[in-house]
């Protein structure tokens, strides 16, 4: 960790974008760290925390409100799933809703959520029966079904997504209500916590959060029927969010935009890419962690973006506009050496996309400490032509 311009930032080497966005944010913030796995977001980076005594921010919570992970171990014979990893694979991507639209409408979920109060405010009033819809899919970009094996040869499945069109049109309607401009280097969206449009954003935010949650839990639980196994444990979090957390004995709203909580015995789910290891993961007390508002990273972290990776191609003509430097080739070569069973996923998500998780972990050494390493088997995200536009 180092402090630049009294701001923990953790990382190396540090991504220039993210650090003129966390400085931006320090102007009006109380308290703000950078995460390891951070690269530039909306007006305020991924992998930035960011902590108001009475305030919140929107685009600090960002677009994918509640995104998040979320693991299980199964009581499935990892004999078996890897024996019949290929027909389990089709099986979980056919039944499992990638992308915008469902499926199979047979799939359908229903949630006790939907009864809440929180639904007759405007900003959500709308999205109500378009939340019915999406609920229990998982989207595209970077979002994933992933199935393991950790050290002990035991199941598990492991899931990366959000709150899907709920999420990105309630922080589209607030942003726009606080009059919040649009773009990259642009100021952070702060709004007082207790004023009206403030009280009404963290009752939707809440309800993204228990939507997110719900959608999860139904995506892990239909994956373990596809294996045959019960669930016999499960961590779960979000990265995107924002809580009411007391630090040194000062209460603050803690803003974390891809930064997982990690409070001392708190466990996380931190994902890798597709071709390497994920780890369940435990906060630790630490000097360090204080700093960090007990924040560690949601992911290995970007260092290429999207059309970095695949290149950009006239969508009528077909012409090559840029090469990406990313190709099919050199990402099926990464996953067949890792043995992983792999359904949809376009380059742009390739493990050269990505920083390398061991490394990031390492630079929060002290402030964590890993549980449970696991390797994937099957990995199943959204097909790289995929329409979304909740991807990220």
């Amino acid at each position: 960790m180092q402090l630049i311009d009294n701001i923990p930032v953790w990382g190396s080497p540090v991504d220039e974008g993210a650090l003129r966005q966390i400085r931006n944010c320090a102007r009006t913030a109380d308290r703000v760290a950078l995460m390891a796995d951070h690269h530039l977001g909306y007006a305020v980076p991924i992998g930035g925390v960011v902590a108001y005594r009475d305030s919140i921010s929107p685009s600090g919570v960002g677009y994918d409100i509640a995104c998040g992970n979320k693991a299980v171990r199964t009581d499935a014979d990892a004999n078996e799933v890897r024996r019949s990893i290929g027909p389990i694979m089709d099986d979980v991507f056919e039944t499992i809703s990638f992308g915008i639209g469902r499926k199979n409408d047979d799939e359908r979920v229903d949630h006790q959520l939907f009864d809440d109060p929180a639904w007759s405010l405007p900003a959500v009033k709308p999205l109500k029966e378009m939340a019915r819809q999406q609920l229990g899919t998982v989207g595209s970009g970077n979002h994933y079904v992933d199935i393991f094996a950790d050290e002990e040869d035991r199941v598990w499945i492991g899931v990366h997504f959000g709150s899907r069109g709920l999420g990105h049109k309630t922080a589209t309607f607030f942003l726009n209500a606080a009059g919040a401009k649009d773009g990259m280097d642009v100021d952070p969206c702060v709004i007082g916590a207790n004023d009206p449009l403030g009280a009404d954003y963290l009752a939707c935010m809440e309800l993204a959060g228990r939507y997110a949650y719900a959608g999860r839990d139904w995506v892990c639980g239909r994956v373990a029927r596809i294996l045959g196994a019960s669930i016999v444990e499960e961590v779960h979090n979000h990265h995107n969010f924002a809580w009411r957390e007391e630090h040194n004995g000062e209460a603050l709203w803690v803003v974390r935009k891809g930064a997982t909580p990690a409070f001392p015995g708190q466990r996380g789910f931190v994902g890798g890419t597709m071709g390497e290891k994920s780890v369940i993961l435990e906060g630790v007390e630490n000097s360090l962690s204080k700093l960090s508002l007990y924040s560690t990273v949601h992911g290995a972290g970007r260092v290429m973006g999207r059309m970095e990776a695949k290149g950009k191609v006239d969508r009528k003509t077909g012409e090559v506009k840029r090469a990406g430097k990313v190709t099919q080739s050199m990402m099926d070569q990464w996953v067949t050496s890792a043995h992983v069973e792999l359904r949809g996923a376009g380059v742009d998500e390739s493990p050269h996309c990505y920083k390398r998780l061991p490394e990031v972990l390492a630079e929060h050494a002290g402030m964590i400490q890993v549980i449970r390493t696991l390797t994937p088997i099957g990995v199943a995200m959204a097909g790289k032509n995929e329409f979304d536009p909740y991807k990220d």
